[in-house]
Order: structure tokens, then sequence, then C-alpha cells
């Protein structure tokens, strides 16, 4: 039996659940700048499968990689890390 890969997890903040059962969580990382060497913060965002529709906006959310679900959706919502006040 072969063994699975290990999928990737992310950390990130809900910005948009207006989809139904879909949360668009914006990711930042730090990236070196190769010439200055000063760290550069870049974001991306991910359309995440939220199967009951809990995420709000401005909640900190765990994302973890997954089989595609449709066009766009290749992330899963596994946990809420902090509720937005």
């Amino acid at each position: 039996m072969k063994t699975r890969g290990i999928k990737r997890q992310l950390i990130g903040t809900v910005v948009s659940d207006k989809m139904d059962k879909t949360a668009v969580v914006q990711v930042e990382r730090l990236v070196k700048h190769p010439l200055y060497k000063k760290y550069i913060r870049r974001r991306n965002k991910f359309a995440a499968h939220d199967k009951e529709n809990i995420c709000n906006i401005g909640d900190r959310v765990m994302i973890t990689e997954s089989r595609p679900i449709s066009k766009l959706k290749r992330w899963r919502v596994t946990e809420i890390i902090e509720k937005a006040v």
C-alpha cells in the first residue's frame, strides 16, 4: 500500500464569506528580496471549502490542501483558530 504525501496546511484570514459553502482566505507570508535582503509581505487568496458555513469575515482559519472540489476550490477549512471580534 502506498502512503499519501503530507498535505500542505496554511493559516490565513477570511476576507469573504458571501458564497455558499465557500470562504476566501488570504494567506500572508514573508519573502526575502533577492537583491536588497529586505523582507516583503506577499499575499495569496485561496477559495476554501467551508462545509457548515461557519466562517465569518475576519476569522483566522487553518486550511488544508485537498482534491479539487470545484473549478477554483482546492482547499478545505479544517479549523477556526480565532473568531473575529
